[in-house]
């Protein structure tokens, strides 16, 4: 038997303060964590949304290091964004902390010293890169060196960028120090370890036996992880930017920013409620769920439980649905890359449409496999879903009353078997929206909302009413009084999921609020109620609005490749010569025409101030044929001839391959004779 909470913790990740929140963000975590929070809320089920910012670890010391400013600066900073950007965007967090709070650094400090002094932890010492010059011990992201697959230079000691290879620090070849540019050296350091495989039996018990409802990505992860057996942990790092390890001997150590980051969710709550926070985190009639991304199930799943276990006072998990990841038109989100589609950059470029990007994302959420985010996707959505069904139908609805009724809300006469057969369809429409929000089915749930706006639809084309009216004027009272209770059943319905817009619409309804328990219900809006001046609900994205964003993305892709183009090595020295022996000329281009039955060939015709020649070569995906005649060209005059599609080409047209793979056809900077040698 399913066991019954008092109320609900909900946490969502802690976004990292080193950048803003992207799309890919919002569609695995944030969006999904505010329908459930809402939708409980609704319910009038006592909950509690923790968010934050995560505010320690390397990539902000690296970030802060390149700008000339201090890691204080670069959190403050993207805090502050992050935080107004989700606030903007309806994430309705009870509270959203930082992790570089005193509250935090408190909590985060007693809660390792408890575990140490309770012996949870072992003390191990390794070997690792010391940089002598600057005095310090060197994370990873600060040694680079030459990558050992791809052999490009500046690979991380974590990771290369180039391959996208994980790496160990010691795996580089010719490491440097990032801080002082320097050749590390390997020095001996004591860390602490949480040590993991001394929780894995419990664990596994209470994962792979409890928790079989949990979605298969997630289960299918823990239980990898599991099957592989655990390791020590280190929970401490040498480091001048985080949380001191609260114990002697510890100077210039850290917590891990993966220690330190869960707790945040903690610390956050005691700064929210300093007196009753414990409630939330100890009552054991108290449910707490984990809302994150993919890459974060280990933490939350086993490394964070078994900290909590530890400890001892606190609850654990009851479920953590975690998605998987967004892409962008095709590609993996990078924010290295800047291929993503920022947040605050979103709400500039469309103000007013937090609701189109909430359900667009809601509509495509990766719940259960990678999904993708396209622009044209985006636009189709909006135009094809929010307009043209759900904001069509409260359109015709509204408008049609205030036509014929002056907005006021008519008696419902007597129903045809029509007008029962519409109402019984959306009677049910709680216990289905429910069933899904209970298992994290969002996407599923918010396609039951839209199926009411199909149903209010196909009433009114069905029962024409502007045709009735003429002949049966009571029966258009009732058609319009249906059509105004599904209406109203809408605002409710897509309230956790499109809230700016369910305020928009009970505003036309001249409602303040509805209740969660009267979805499904006939009776919302009593004969003889005003209703508002109607307004659209949701406008047409025009293809110019798509065509700025693609071609933004375009420019991204362009300048990345500019940046990390680097050209091939250099073939081996030939002989002054051999290069003698080719003979390269200029030619005129009288005719050019596509090679029948090859799709890449283009046949020309080379005034070659001698004979005119004919040369095969394979540009076609390149150029029309159009565009090559009157071009002077360079070409290989000497080449053997050889015979391509039955046509004897007598010579090679030089070309430049781009770095994306394009040819470009080698001409000269002004017009010289056919036949003019290249020397």
């Amino acid at each position: 038997m399913e066991k019954k909470f008092k109320r609900t913790t909900v946490t969502s990740a802690l976004p990292y303060a080193n950048g803003p929140v992207h799309i890919g963000h919002l569609a695995g975590v944030y969006v999904p964590a505010d329908i459930y929070v809402r939708y409980l809320r609704l319910k009038k089920e006592d909950v509690l949304f923790i968010g934050g910012s995560d505010e320690h670890g390397v990539p902000i010391t690296i970030r802060a290091r390149k700008e000339g400013v201090t890691p204080q600066d670069i959190v403050d900073r993207y805090h502050t964004l992050i935080k107004e950007s989700f606030k903007e965007f309806g994430i309705s967090f009870d509270v959203y902390g930082r992790t570089s709070s005193e509250v935090h650094r408190q909590t985060a400090s007693d809660f390792f010293r408890k575990l140490y002094d309770k012996g949870e932890f072992i003390e191990k010492t390794s070997m690792q890169y010391y940089d002598e010059e600057a005095g310090t011990f060197l994370a990873d992201r600060y040694i680079t060196g030459e990558c050992p697959h791809c052999h490009a230079e500046g690979a991380y000691g974590d990771q290369c960028e180039k391959c996208g290879t994980s790496l160990s620090p010691t795996e580089l070849i010719n490491p440097k120090s990032a801080i002082s540019g320097s050749q590390p050296v390997m020095r001996e350091t004591k860390h602490w370890y949480l040590p993991l495989d001394k929780h894995e039996a419990w664990l596994r018990e209470w994962i792979l036996e409890g928790h079989k409802e949990w979605r298969n990505n997630v289960y299918g992860q823990c239980k990898s992880w599991l099957d592989m057996g655990l390791q020590p942990r280190a929970v401490s790092r040498d480091l001048d930017w985080g949380i001191p390890v609260p114990v002697e001997g510890a100077e210039g150590k850290v917590l891990y920013v993966w220690f330190d980051a869960p707790i945040g969710y903690i610390s956050n709550t005691k700064e929210l409620l300093p007196d009753s926070w414990e409630k939330w985190w100890k009552d054991p009639e108290t449910r707490l769920v984990h809302f994150i991304g993919k890459d974060n199930i280990v933490f939350h799943c086993i490394v964070f439980p078994s900290m909590l276990k530890a400890e001892g006072s606190y609850i654990l998990p009851d479920n953590v649905p975690s998605n998987e990841f967004l892409n962008l038109e095709g590609d993996k989100i990078s924010t290295s890359r800047n291929w993503a589609v920022w947040l605050h950059e979103y709400l500039r470029d469309f103000p007013g449409k937090q609701d189109v990007l909430r359900y667009v994302l809601t509509a495509n959420a990766p719940e259960t496999k990678d999904n993708d985010f396209t622009w044209k996707d985006f636009q189709a959505r909006n135009n094809n879903e929010l307009v043209a069904v759900y904001g069509n139908f409260v359109n015709r609805a509204l408008q049609l009353t205030q036509k014929y009724y002056n907005g006021i809300v008519p008696a419902c006469g007597e129903l045809t078997d029509y007008d029962k057969e519409t109402l019984n369809e959306f009677k049910d429409v709680k216990a289905k929206v429910e069933e899904l929000l209970d298992v994290f089915k969002f996407r599923d749930a918010q396609k039951e909302a839209m199926n009411l706006a199909r149903i209010g639809n196909k009433y009114i084309a069905d029962s024409e009413p502007w045709k009735v009216v003429k002949t049966d004027p009571e029966r258009v009272k009732t058609i319009i009084y249906i059509s105004l209770q599904l209406t109203a059943n809408l605002a409710i319905a897509f309230e956790p999921f499109l809230p700016f817009s369910s305020e928009k619409l009970r505003k036309m309804l001249n409602m303040d609020s509805f209740e969660w328990n009267q979805l499904g219900s006939t009776e919302l809006l009593t004969p003889g109620h005003q209703l508002a001046t109607p307004e659209l609900l949701f406008e047409k994205i025009e293809d110019d609005a798509i065509q700025a964003q693609v071609q933004k993305l375009l420019d991204t892709k362009k300048a990345n490749e500019e940046a990390n183009y680097k050209a091939n090595p250099i073939k081996e020295n030939i002989a002054f010569e051999d290069f003698e022996k080719l003979d390269i000329r200029v030619g005129t281009v009288l005719e050019c025409t596509k090679v029948p039955k090859a799709d890449k060939l283009l046949c020309f015709k080379i005034a070659d101030g001698l004979e005119n020649r004919t040369i095969v070569s394979g540009i076609a995906k390149y150029y029309k044929p159009e565009e090559l005649v009157g071009k002077q060209v360079c070409f290989i005059a000497n080449l053997a001839p050889r015979k391509l599609k039955g046509i004897e080409s007598q010579g090679m047209i030089l070309s430049a391959l781009d770095n994306d793979g394009s040819l470009s056809v080698v001409t000269v900077n002004r017009e010289v004779k056919p036949g003019s040698e290249v020397c």
